[in-house]
């Protein structure tokens, strides 16, 4: 599976404008040019995991949500996951998949 570097870049700058926080602002906090900050947030800029965590950190964002799309604090977290895993499942494993997902929510009640 291919990185997208694109569409990091487009959910770092979405959450960058929710949160307030203008290029210069973020760029400074990192301590790198605009230019670059706005070349990571178009996606002509790959982007290493460190810089990652270091803005992801900044915006109080995890690296899911940048590089899933999918915060994990989100009630419906994993949902499309587990739908998709699902769908072509046979029927004897669904069953066991049921009962041991039933025997884990039970325990935890």
């Amino acid at each position: 599976m291919a990185i997208d570097f694109c569409v990091i870049g487009e959910r770092l700058k979405a959450n960058r404008v929710k949160k307030g926080i203008t290029q210069e602002a973020l760029a400074e906090k990192l301590g790198v040019s605009v230019a670059f900050l706005s070349r990571i947030e178009r996606g002509s800029s790959h982007i290493n995991l460190t810089r990652l965590s270091q803005i992801c950190e900044i915006l109080d964002i995890t690296e899911g949500e940048i590089l899933n799309g999918v915060s994990t604090k989100s009630k419906n977290y994993l949902t499309t996951d587990f739908s998709s895993l699902l769908k072509n499942c046979p029927p004897e494993k669904l069953r066991l998949i049921y009962k041991i997902a039933k025997t884990i929510i039970e325990d935890e009640e």
